[in-house]
């Protein structure tokens, strides 16, 4: 009876032992597939994030690009305006000197006639007068004379207007009249001198 009853509990210990070894295959065999599926799961997405990854580093590239391309754009842009600006103020005033350029021309052929009376000659120092006043300012604001008389012609400051035979010890290209005064803003030619050449 009692070797019966053993037997019994040896057989249902059997019996358990191989249910908790086939619950024990089933779950390691579920618990593969189920990180095989995710394995398989994962890798698609790794794929994606890959790919857009590398689209977002594209496109940060290209606009990193635009940024640079732009900010030298307004960097030469801005070296372009100081420069027109510098150069306004640097030939501040030409349209006005310009104008009072013929002004001067009037004053010296008023200056050039002979005064034979009292009043004539009172006359001629008040125009005097307001010729050296005015050639000193436009001096003060660097407008300035340029001197061709005797000078080697330079057709970047002269304008010959008549040519004429070389004589005595003049040399050939050699300015020998000056018939309208030319004058400089700082290094811009105003206008430039009307001069007779010797040739």
């Amino acid at each position: 009876m009692d070797a019966g009853k053993s037997t019994a509990k040896s057989a249902a210990a059997k019996s358990t032992d191989s249910a908790k070894q086939t619950t024990a295959s089933a779950t390691t065999d579920s618990n593969d597939q189920a990180a095989a599926s995710t394995q398989a799961k994962a890798k698609p997405a790794t794929d994606e994030q890959a790919e857009q990854i590398k689209k977002l580093k594209a496109q940060a590239e290209a606009t990193e690009d635009k940024y640079l391309r732009a900010e030298a754009e307004i960097q030469n842009m801005n070296a372009r305006f100081k420069k027109e600006r510098e150069q306004l103020l640097k030939y501040e005033g030409q349209d006005l000197a310009k104008s009072i350029l013929p002004v001067m021309d009037n004053l010296e052929r008023a200056l050039a006639v002979e005064a034979s009376d009292q009043n004539g000659k009172q006359l001629k120092k008040g125009v005097e007068m307001v010729y050296d006043h005015l050639e000193r300012a436009l001096k003060d604001h660097q407008i300035i004379e340029i001197t061709a008389m005797n000078q080697t012609f330079d057709p970047t400051i002269h304008q010959a207007v008549q040519t004429v035979a070389v004589e005595g010890d003049q040399k050939p290209e050699t300015v020998v009249k000056v018939l309208q005064k030319g004058y400089k803003l700082k290094d811009r030619v105003l206008r430039p001198a009307m001069v007779v050449v010797a040739q």
